[in-house]
């Protein structure tokens, strides 16, 4: 059985990830009103997951938060360029240059009944190729006018299935949705 692969990201407004240099800044202090009892449900989404794959650039920004933020947590970090693992991380990163659909495979094979996507352009190839089953967004309120966008080109129109969303009384919404493949809805879980 292949493993369920997600989305759980935060956007701009306008649909950003991060500035056009990377920084996540405008994240930080949207972060920093938020009640240190809230976390917009992603404790129990990280629960859930067994691995996370993630591009380099995310990899590259995680590498600045202290403590790392995946102890304990598998993490393939894809790059077409070779990649050195910092010897003070655990030894559940690794990096991978394998295709989405191969990874998927060798991932599911390997026993991983979650994945957590992570990264614009790895979400991009992923949901491309047509494996990702859920995607949760949650928009924060402000106006970026430019940056890193979550989604870029696709050749076909990707469709959605509206689950549900959430209003947090600091200005954050989060919309959670199933991609629809082959004219086939997938269950929330």
């Amino acid at each position: 059985m292949r493993a369920k692969a997600s989305v759980f990201i935060a956007t701009s407004l306008d649909g950003f990830i991060a500035r056009p240099d990377g920084s996540i800044d405008w994240l930080n202090d949207a972060n920093a009103v938020v009640p240190s009892s809230e976390d917009c449900g992603y404790n129990e989404f990280m629960q859930s997951v067994d691995v996370l794959v993630m591009g380099r650039n995310t990899f590259e920004l995680a590498l600045t938060f202290d403590p790392w933020p995946y102890a304990g947590k598998r993490v393939v970090v894809l790059s077409s360029r070779p990649l050195t693992i910092p010897a003070t991380l655990p030894n559940t990163v690794c990096a991978s240059s394998e295709p989405p659909e191969a990874l998927v495979d060798r991932l599911s094979t390997e026993g991983a009944r979650h994945l957590y996507v992570d990264g614009g352009i790895t979400i991009q190839r992923f949901l491309a190729a047509g494996l990702i089953d859920d995607i949760t967004i949650t928009l924060i309120p402000v106006i970026l006018g430019q940056g890193r966008p979550l989604f870029g080109a696709t050749e076909n129109d990707i469709t959605l299935v509206h689950v549900t969303t959430r209003t947090f009384e600091f200005g954050f919404v989060q919309i959670k949705y199933c991609v629809v493949r082959q004219g086939i809805t997938l269950p929330p879980n």
